[in-house]
């Protein structure tokens, strides 16, 4: 039987491969837009590189939240 903590330390392990893992897609995801604007000067490409930076930094600010509301819990490892 695990205990609330247990299972509430296995949730945040998950959560934070699963938040690298996202962030290393999005980025991957960008490299042949970012190429193919500054490389090629295709502008569709540029249209693109501004939408995924929109994304990641809306990614971004939800992890900063989880992260301020982990700390202030105390339930995460430092």
């Amino acid at each position: 039987m695990q205990t609330n903590e247990t299972t509430e330390t296995n949730e945040n392990n998950q959560a934070t491969g699963d938040r690298y893992a996202q962030l290393q897609q999005m980025v991957a995801a960008m490299a042949s837009d970012f190429e193919k604007f500054y490389k090629e000067n295709n502008k569709a490409a540029g249209t693109r590189v501004r939408l995924a930076m929109q994304e990641l930094k809306n990614f971004a600010q939800t992890v900063r939240t989880e992260v301020q509301s982990i700390k202030n819990t105390g339930s995460g490892k430092a």
